[in-house]
């Protein structure tokens, strides 16, 4: 508390500086009349949205800015674009600003110019998805498995060098990781993404949770007074095949805007596995192969409305609902010192897998005054529900499958919920000295998980207390933070934050009547530094604290059987693992990209596969048993080799240093990882693309565990028909079927045990895009022409 207060009583006279403002103005016209309804926006230094507005009847527009550089865009269909820097020092008049007509008949909503793929902002790149063709038809999963410098693989997102990224969805947490993270981005429609963020550093505006950084999805808005529906029908082979229907709406008039999607998919797909575990008394080597269900139904509704030129109010509301069942196949075969099969056990399970969650937001947005001191207020509730139930029975057979008896027989259950409520205030107060921003933000958690265990080797089921348990979780976040950024000349700008959270969690386990509580204090900085030596180099440094909590599944100590001879448990114990985050970069004519970076981990938690000898059976744990040294560095180039050609290219060479910080048998190694990437776009003629994409990881080797090489060859294939109203995009993903994880290898307690995993990464699929509606209504008035930028922050 004392931290607190000491914070705010040294940031409060920077609340109190008076500010001066000085105005903008100009007339919008083309070579022959005056322009009315053109979209006129201020951009600060960042990239940023600042102010925006429509022209009058007369083609006049009037700012009221502080000291400070600007760009000023212009746009108007049916117009080429404007764009100019400005420096505003005192009231500044630009006259007559006249547009020139774009020479291409545009209709519907047909984007005008070419947006970079990529673009280098202070503290993230943005990603832009309208130049990827192997996006069409595709999921928001997918397309963040195609921005530069981030991977998924293992049911993980990462930023390369990082770790793994929390995910948000215009500013807004998604409170989920791991599959169901995987599974809710899933059911959004890539083709309703405008772009993606990565954010590696994140500033102090935003959670401090997630080592590797912030992966930020921005949701399309729809074009200002229109109306559009997209509906896009697609089709996956793999072993099996999936049936993939969308149908996104925007409608924008006057003060209102409205946006609703659906999305629904069916299917199966294949998913193989084996391990091999080497025991001292001989080999024990398991194959699986799985039939999942891909059953998928979400939705989204959207509105804001403009009570008055200063204030918006908005409500958004986002459910998801999935049913992945699956059947399993599984063989063991257990070798002896002179690898002779001694025995074989089938296992033959099915799953009824289940989950749901509902994400409800109410936000706020006002302009206080004409110096653009902004305060927004969020409200959020967030749901998820999930079930698991397996029935598994385990044989025993001779080497020539003889049946001997029966291994093991039961029923696994276990049911999560999980509640969320949060409440956050935004204030955006910017200073001639400086742009200030500050805020503060609650949270709420509640989970509640049961685990049941049914042995039916009698044919009748009995509950096993002992394997069975009621965990409850909560978990509590106070925060805080100021963040300042300024622009000193034209070439440097700096920005630095601090963000304080005050954490209290309780976990209690019913059927141990074991309580853990865990409470913590602790700071975040944040600080950038930017250098524009000039029109083709820049420079910037930056360092960031961060901290990456346990998920609640991850803290109940029950087991959950995967197979007769594996099962998975938490661990109440686990703590938070923190980092420190360090960045210099170069830009050089924002094409060729280089990044240095050092990631320092300490009380690292993660996976421990370890064994039972006795009893030969793998084990499933967490702990926190490491700290780590991350450093790397990375290459990405854009380039346009010909009007035809255009490439996106990263190479990144990643090292680390891992030390054990818990006896856990085992001894860590580290090796050189490289990744290496290539996006390449080819205009065939004016409606048609094809994109062929390689990317290659290298085998390597970190702290616990050895990974072996994973590739990727993809060809996409789209043509535009009737004015690109209708799409029709092809795409062979993974040809070559080597991205799978293969070899991910681990020694612990004497037992070395292999394992792979290859889940339908290879598919062709065949996707038709239809767009319809109307560009232009009829309206009285005009919103304001920044919503399409504003970014309200929460869970």
């Amino acid at each position: 508390m004392k931290k607190t207060n000491l914070l705010i009583f040294l940031l409060l006279p920077l609340f109190c500086l008076a500010q001066a403002s000085f105005k903008l103005k100009g007339n919008i016209t083309s070579e022959t009349t005056s322009l009315e309804w053109a979209d006129v926006s201020i951009l600060n230094s960042e990239g940023k949205i600042i102010d925006g507005m429509t022209t009058k009847q007369d083609g006049y527009f009037e700012f009221n800015l502080k000291k400070g550089s600007y760009k000023i865009g212009i746009n108007l269909l049916g117009f080429t674009d404007y764009e100019k820097e400005i420096a505003i020092e005192m009231d500044t008049d630009l006259g007559i600003i006249i547009l020139e007509e774009s020479t291409t008949n545009l209709v519907e909503v047909v984007i005008q110019s070419k947006k970079k793929t990529v673009e280098q902002k202070t503290d993230r790149l943005v990603y832009n998805l309208e130049n990827n063709v192997t996006t069409v038809g595709g999921d928001a999963l997918s397309a963040i498995n195609t921005a530069p410098g981030v991977v998924v693989k293992n049911d993980m997102i990462t930023i390369l060098g990082k770790g793994t990224s929390r995910v948000m969805i215009d500013g807004r947490m998604i409170e989920l990781a791991g599959e169901e993270l995987n599974n809710f981005l899933k059911s959004i429609s890539a083709s309703d993404i405008k772009n993606i963020e990565i954010i590696s550093n994140p500033p102090a505006k935003y959670e401090a949770e997630g080592t590797g950084g912030l992966i930020n999805i921005i949701m399309k808005k729809g074009v200002r007074d229109s109306w559009k529906n997209t509906t896009t029908v697609s089709y996956d082979q793999n072993k099996y095949g999936i049936y993939t229907l969308r149908d996104n709406f925007y409608y924008n008039k006057n003060k209102f805007r409205f946006s609703a999607s659906v999305n629904g998919k069916t299917g199966y797909k294949n998913a193989d596995e084996s391990l091999k575990m080497y025991f001292p008394d001989g080999l024990s080597v398991m194959k699986s192969e799985t039939k999942v269900k891909n059953e998928n139904l979400s939705g989204k509704l959207a509105l804001d409305y403009d009570f008055s030129e200063r204030t918006t109010v908005g409500f958004q509301f986002l459910n998801d609902r999935n049913n992945p069942d699956f059947g399993s196949d599984i063989r063991i075969e257990k070798y002896n010192t002179q690898n002779q099969l001694e025995n074989v056990t089938l296992n033959d399970s099915y799953t009824d897998k289940g989950s749901g969650n509902q994400t409800y937001n109410v936000h706020l947005i006002t302009k206080l005054d004409s110096l653009n001191r902004k305060l927004s207020f969020d409200v959020d509730y967030f749901n998820y529900n999930s079930k698991f139930d397996r029935n598994f029975i385990a044989n025993n057979y001779t080497p020539d499958m003889t049946f001997v008896d029966v291994n093991q027989s039961g029923r696994n259950i276990s049911n999560q919920d999980i509640n969320n409520w949060s409440f956050k205030a935004d204030m955006e107060h910017p200073l001639q000295a400086l742009n200030l921003s500050y805020g503060a933000k609650m949270s709420f958690t509640n989970s509640i998980s049961d685990v049941l265990y049914y042995n039916t080797i009698t044919g009748t089921p009995e509950l096993d207390p002992a394997q069975s348990n009621r965990f409850k979780y909560t978990e509590n976040n106070q925060a805080v933070y100021i963040n300042g950024d300024k622009k000193i000349g034209a070439k440097w700008n700096f920005q630095m934050g601090l963000r304080l959270e005050n954490t209290q969690t309780n976990g209690f386990s019913e059927t141990m009547n074991q309580e853990t509580e865990n409470n913590y204090l602790k700071f975040f900085p944040t600080v950038y530094a930017s250098y524009k030596k000039n029109e083709n180099n820049t420079f910037s440094l930056n360092y960031g604290k961060r901290i990456n909590r346990p998920r609640f599944d991850l803290l109940n100590p029950f087991k959950v059987y995967i197979n007769s001879n594996s099962y998975s448990e938490g661990n109440p114990f686990l703590r938070p693992s923190f980092s420190d985050n360090f960045e210099f970069a170069h830009s050089y004519k924002e094409v060729l990209r280089t990044s240095v970076f050092v990631n320092l981990i300490a009380n690292g938690y993660g996976v421990l596969f370890t064994s039972n000898p006795e009893t030969n059976t793998q084990i499933v744990t967490r702990e926190n048993y490491f700290k780590n040294l991350n450093y790397g560095i990375g290459e990405s180039y854009s380039a346009n080799f010909a009007e035809w050609w255009s490439s996106e290219n990263s190479l990144y060479f990643l090292g680390a240093k891992t030390e054990f910080i818990k006896d856990i048998n085992a001894t860590p190694s580290n090796s050189l990882q490289i990744d290496f990437s290539t996006n390449n776009t080819f205009m065939l003629g004016k409606t048609t693309k094809l994109q062929i994409d390689f990317s290659y990881s290298s085998p390597f080797k970190s702290g616990l565990y050895e990974i072996g090489y994973a590739s990727s060859f993809d060809i996409g294939f789209k043509q535009d028909l009737f004015n690109k109203t209708m799409q029709i995009a092809f795409l062979a993903n993974d040809i070559f079927n080597t991205s799978y994880l293969k070899d991910f290898t681990s020694v612990v307690n004497g037992v070395k045990q292999v394992y792979s995993q290859n889940e339908s990464n290879r598919f062709v699929r065949l996707s038709v895009v239809y767009n319809f509606g109307n560009k232009k209504i009829n309206v009285k008035e005009r919103a304001f022409g920044n919503q399409d930028e504003k970014k309200r922050v929460g869970n």
